[in-house]
């Protein structure tokens, strides 16, 4: 990294100018120009078509679905679930910045995720160092050379080894000074019942696994001695690490996968690195589970397709049946490939090293000609329904109906739906007219749920100091122009929710030291992050109010102004009646305290 002295706020600011917000999120989702901005699907709701903005002339993305905004910050902890030293560090360690030198590590009194990525990070390096020892590390090098792993496959991915011993660790850890707890809320540890502390992995081949920010959230743990059991084991679930919704190799894949458009989806993790290995690089496994929503919603923000690769046809036929359910309607194109149609290799890990054969090749065949998910599924319904009656023919595309209404065949865009009917209208030879009016009611299948979007924002227009909060962090320039009393008026005027109050606390704040305010310098004051996702959705909201930047916002700006100056000198004079009387009526107060009441000016009233 680039050495540069700064503090913190210097450190904020290198690294948002060096962390273009277009490039940030278009590393992680499929960006999609429109005009002067980006559209994509947002990944904090379910989304089914591009209703993320992301916008390069205010460094800002907005949802207008589920409302969920902000700066590259805000993306990269929102969407890696990541405090903002973490958001920080991984963005710096992108950008090639090193950072100033902080004190302590925030825990709340508790293991932080910050820690448990740490404790990754750690163990990681030590299986590595084990690994290249030439005494404890020579077993895994055995299994590595057998296993046809290259040099520079065990350093992509990380590969490492557990030592055959009960502390090797647990030293490593205490000689480091490194805290206990987080390797041991990660697995990596283990506490004894008599007191102290074990080694979670023992004599393994350790594969890290990352999440797509590359941070080391657990491990695979392979057997080297064939007589141990099981022959993988995973790290235990914990805050970082979800194994139903985990892909091995994501991280070192999703730039192949985006370039391709395309995701081939593997049974393990040696299958996934041959096929690094043989130059196919879009390609990642589950961890020993079946595929999952969380699988597809993953996938489908990086890519349009993805391929499930299987070994057999008995295997294609059971994962067909369980991605059908996983990804019927979702907005993601999924086929399947069976490898033994092509060879008689048992998996992609024996196939693209068995020497004598182009195996790249052949995977690549298989890849390419890989079968719809439904016409996969509809081949053997066809075969299903070879020489069958009217009787059983009736049946068979009936029961595939009702299946296919129970994963949301109804919530399918129209012109996927009308796919489907005409796939079975072809397998059965009924007309699709006749299939379409057969398709009954039920009901879809449940929506998974999606990770915490921000509150929605309030009901009904927004009001007149509500858009120009939005016109000015929008158009920084804009606040100057504003006189006094005019800023004072936008600071005192109706804003119908807390967060927004607090953004307009912070805007009166920045103006008073002077400048424009942004998005940039709310952060820099301290605003709160739900402040700062209020305040991009409340730009965007301004935008859309005035029809487009520059002179509309500006036009929109000087009306709200104006009405609220109006509405101002409406109020003035009965406020000032107000005062004159409540100033006379006190000093009345005063007179009577001091000498006595008098009747004759404060006479009883009557009744």
């Amino acid at each position: 990294m680039t050495r540069q002295a700064g503090n913190a706020r210097e450190d904020v600011d290198r690294v948002r100018d060096a962390s273009a917000i277009e490039r940030v999120i278009g590393e992680h989702l499929q960006l999609k120009p429109h005009g002067r901005e980006y559209v994509c699907l947002c990944p904090f709701h379910d989304d089914h078509r591009p209703s993320m903005t992301v916008v390069p002339g205010k460094q800002i993305f907005h949802c207008f679905v589920c409302n969920t905004g902000g700066d590259v910050f805000t993306f990269v902890m929102k969407l890696h679930k990541m405090e903002f030293p973490e958001a920080l560090e991984f963005l710096a360690e992108r950008a090639g910045i090193e950072l100033a030198r902080r004190g302590g590590d925030e825990t709340g009194g508790g293991v932080s995720r910050r820690q448990l990525a740490q404790a990754g990070e750690m163990a990681r390096d030590f299986f590595r160092s084990v690994l290249r020892h030439p005494v404890h590390g020579e077993a895994a090098r055995e299994v590595i050379r057998r296993r046809g792993i290259s040099d520079e496959m065990v350093e992509a991915f990380g590969i490492g080894a557990a030592a055959d011993r009960w502390d090797g660790l647990l030293l490593k850890a205490q000689q480091r000074g490194v805290p206990i707890e987080p390797l041991v809320e990660a697995g990596l540890l283990r506490r004894r019942e008599t007191g102290g502390f074990y080694d979670g992995f023992r004599n393994r081949l350790m594969f890290p696994i990352q999440d797509r920010a590359g941070r080391v959230i657990a491990f695979g743990a392979r057997k080297i001695r064939e007589e141990d059991e099981p022959k993988y084991i995973n790290s235990p679930e914990h805050r970082l690490f979800n194994k139903s919704g985990t892909l091995y190799g994501l991280h070192q894949a999703q730039r192949s996968i985006q370039a391709a458009r395309l995701a081939v989806v593997t049974e393990g993790y040696t299958d996934t690195i041959a096929c690094h290995q043989a130059g196919i690089t879009n390609v990642v496994a589950t961890l020993g589970t079946a595929l999952t929503g969380e699988h597809a919603d993953e996938l489908r923000l990086l890519c349009d397709t993805a391929v499930l690769l299987f070994d057999g046809d008995e295997a294609g036929m059971r994962a067909a049946d369980r991605a059908t359910g996983v990804f019927f309607a979702r907005e993601i194109d999924v086929r399947i490939a069976v490898l033994n149609r092509y060879t008689d290799a048992k998996d992609p890990d024996e196939l693209v090293k068995r020497p004598g054969i182009d195996g790249a090749a052949v995977l690549r065949r298989a890849i390419e000609e890989s079968e719809d998910l439904l016409g996969f599924r509809f081949a053997r319904l066809r075969r299903s329904a070879s020489g069958a009656g009217v009787s059983a023919m009736s049946r068979l595309i009936r029961e595939e109906l009702d299946r296919l209404v129970q994963l949301g065949l109804g919530q399918v865009p129209p012109v996927r739906r009308r796919l489907v009917v005409k796939h079975l209208a072809s397998v059965s030879g009924v007309d699709e007219a006749t299939i379409a009016a057969s398709i009954p009611a039920g009901r879809s299948a449940p929506r998974a749920p999606r990770p915490e979007a921000a509150p929605p924002p309030p009901s009904g227009e927004l009001t007149r100091a509500e858009i120009v909060l939005g016109c000015v962090l929008g158009q920084g320039e804009l606040w100057a122009g504003l006189s006094a009393r005019q800023q004072d008026l936008v600071k005192t005027g109706e804003v119908r929710s807390e967060v927004l109050r607090e953004v307009s606390r912070v805007v009166a704040d920045l103006s008073r030291a002077g400048g424009a305010p942004s998005l940039a310098r709310l952060r820099d004051a301290g605003c709160s992050e739900a402040g700062i996702e209020a305040a991009a959705a409340l730009i965007q909201q301004a935008e859309r109010v005035a029809g487009g930047p520059g002179d509309r916002l500006r036009e929109v700006l000087s009306d709200c102004v104006r009405r609220l100056e109006e509405d101002a000198d409406r109020v003035a004079p009965a406020v000032e009646t107000a005062e004159a009387l409540h100033a006379a009526v006190e000093q009345r107060r005063r007179q009577e305290a001091a000498s006595g009441r008098d009747n004759r000016r404060f006479p009883r009233p009557r009744g």
